[in-house]
């Protein structure tokens, strides 16, 4: 994005979209403390964490967007990538991880937000546009099928146990699962320990 292209962001109701800076790295890994919670997301929560900030602003930084308010606050982001396969001629664009502070959902800023990154995608080359979410998620399917994401499909996370424990001179396995998330990346794929039998699914849109 030209320096251009960031003086003119859109700026309404004082929340301003813009990219996001080496200063805004905590504030956008906090608010997704806030947001991906252990109760309300199990597999985003377990799928959170410092790295995904930083991977995705080290690698693809013209895909990550900040929404900020009058004193420069973040509110909510936008984190994502291009993914260009061998023998493709389609650059596919990938929305890995929205996120809107609570006391900001529900004005637009979530709909501004998905606009200037399909906006920086679709310059850059991107024919199609992939998102995923969990599968009970309704409220963001919703979001995602307003904005013209269709054809959703299920996926399925296992996971395998690995914690061991020794009883009665027994090997015995703990209730604790881990599992990997594989990431749409053009660079790099990371693997996070998660969460068994959720089923998130994935949608995508094309950009015209």
């Amino acid at each position: 994005m030209s320096s251009d292209d960031l003086g003119s962001l859109r700026k309404n109701g004082h929340i301003t979209i813009r990219e996001m800076e080496i200063g805004d790295l905590a504030p956008v890994y906090h608010l997704g403390e806030r947001l991906f919670t252990r109760d309300n997301f199990p597999v985003l929560y377990r799928t959170w964490d410092p790295f995904e900030v930083t991977d995705y602003f080290n690698s693809d930084p013209e895909y990550c967007l900040v929404a900020v308010d009058s004193v420069n606050q973040v509110v909510a982001f936008a984190l994502g990538s291009i993914v260009e396969k061998d023998g493709s001629p389609w650059k596919y664009g990938y929305l890995a991880w929205l996120g809107v502070a609570p006391e900001h959902q529900g004005n637009g800023v979530a709909d501004r937000l998905l606009r200037e990154f399909e906006k920086q995608m679709k310059e850059d080359g991107a024919r199609i546009l992939l998102v995923d979410t969990e599968a009970d998620n309704h409220r963001a399917i919703r979001f995602f099928n307003r904005n013209g994401f269709n054809n959703p499909k299920g996926h399925v996370w296992l996971s395998k146990s690995l914690a061991k424990s020794q009883q009665n001179g027994h090997t015995a396995a703990k209730p604790v699962g881990a599992v990997y998330r594989t990431r749409m990346r053009q660079k790099a794929s990371a693997k996070r320990p998660g969460h068994s039998g959720t089923v998130p699914v994935v949608a995508a849109a094309e950009l015209p």
